[in-house]
């Protein structure tokens, strides 16, 4: 995998260099002391993985995160552990709190192959091999396979590389993968795409004000490119 470091501290530099170093599976290709350096670096070339501090002058580590258009798998790397929840809410791989133990490094490493591995073979599988169940799916989410019953999907949200599976459960289950070929595995008979982010389960829908729909207390748009679909529908 191909990583960059971002960090304003010569030191830290240099501790997370030999750590990349000592992993063979990742390639170390620049290593820059802020944001703005970085964002010129990634303009010119595609990285898997981005090491970044929180913590620098001028331009934050959050705020270089939530600059990108096209974001990279990324590690926040940092002395201070109460941005964990805001480095978790932007999809964050792992929040690594210095000082840094190499164990803890190439654990969080080793998470990112993983997932870049199951993006990977995902992409590279033909969606006429894909066995479509239908009662349930298998999905990729931390270390584990989740079983998930289609019945209990209330609606599917897309966050870039991930989605985010929105079932009857209090907390939704993230997983790698693009609205697309999830879109492939659900098939169209119970489920509907109402919105480039969105997928919805009909069976879980309460109403439809005009241009949103509404599932629980939560609010969906509907595309306009995916209205006249939708609206064949739910009126067939």
């Amino acid at each position: 995998m191909k990583c960059i470091i971002i960090d304003d501290e010569p030191l830290a530099l240099e501790l997370l260099e030999d750590f990349i170093s000592k992993i063979p599976f990742l390639e170390l290709v620049a290593s820059c002391s802020n944001g703005f350096e970085a964002t010129s670096f990634l303009q010119e070339q595609t990285i898997d993985l981005v090491f970044t501090d929180i913590e620098m002058p001028d331009f934050s580590g959050i705020d270089f995160i939530k600059s990108l258009e096209t974001k990279p798998m990324f590690i926040f790397t940092t002395a201070y552990s109460h941005y964990a929840v805001e480095g978790f809410n932007l999809n964050a791989i792992d929040y690594l709190v210095k000082p840094i133990p190499f164990h803890r490094f190439l654990k969080a490493a080793t998470r990112a192959q993983n997932l870049l591995k199951s993006k990977e073979e995902e992409e590279e599988t033909p969606v006429a091999n894909q066995e479509i169940n239908p009662d349930f799916i298998f999905v990729k989410s931390e270390y584990e396979n989740l079983k998930i019953n289609l019945c209990d999907i209330k609606y599917i949200e897309s966050l870039k590389d991930y989605i985010k599976i929105h079932t009857h459960k209090e907390k939704p289950i993230l997983t790698l993968s693009s609205l697309k070929s999830f879109e492939e595995k659900l098939g169209k008979t119970n489920f509907i795409r109402v919105h480039k982010s969105f997928i919805v389960s009909l069976k879980h829908i309460y109403s439809v004000q005009r241009n949103r729909i509404i599932i629980d207390d939560n609010w969906i748009p509907i595309g306009l490119n995916y209205r006249e679909e939708f609206i064949k529908k739910i009126d067939h």
